[in-house]
């Protein structure tokens, strides 16, 4: 019962969204210089997710906030993972890398927000009218299931656009593990 839950909600949000996304979100991908990948909570983890399958296609990927990711800057492009678009410290993040000149794209359940405001992009997962209460996916589940769901088609249209085989990731896989 549970998992049919899940299952439908998810599937009822990915239709909603817009299905020329992962298109836009590789072509934003490809333009920059370098990419860094924020968020808070689950959304920090689904970012996570997203940025090691992009570093094993290929991509100089880094988390905001680990210790050894550098400084951002003009020509870059910072993806903000934000359910509200008004996280403060991811605000904090927009408005500086805004300010140094790096591209900003906002993933998000609301098309319309602070972050947003100020992004280049804004993707919205689903819409809003769809992230009401759901019983048994509390606190944000929906948002972050269906974000990691479209990352990773994501990447699967990046790896079929580009061709690159499964022993090429691997390798860039990390092995100190």
């Amino acid at each position: 019962m549970h998992q049919q839950l899940v299952i439908e909600k998810i599937s009822s949000i990915l239709e909603a969204t817009d299905g020329t996304y992962d298109v836009k979100l590789t072509q934003l991908l490809d333009s920059a210089k370098r990419i860094f990948i924020a968020g808070a909570g689950r959304s920090k983890l689904v970012g996570n997710f997203f940025a090691m399958r992009l570093v094993h296609g290929g991509y100089d990927v880094s988390v905001v906030g680990e210790i050894v990711t550098p400084s951002i800057k003009a020509g870059d492009l910072l993806i903000i993972i934000s359910g509200s678009g008004e996280t403060e410290q991811l605000v904090a993040f927009t408005k500086s890398a805004k300010k140094i000149g790096a591209n900003i794209v906002l993933i998000s359940a609301k098309d319309s927000s602070t972050i947003g405001d100020m992004a280049d992009a804004v993707f919205q997962i689903g819409r809003a009218e769809q992230y009401g209460k759901v019983f048994g996916m509390p606190m944000g589940t929906v948002f972050e299931l269906s974000t990691l769901l479209f990352l990773e088609s994501t990447v699967s249209h990046i790896i079929h656009e580009k061709g690159i085989p499964e022993e090429i990731m691997r390798e860039r896989h990390a092995n100190l593990e």
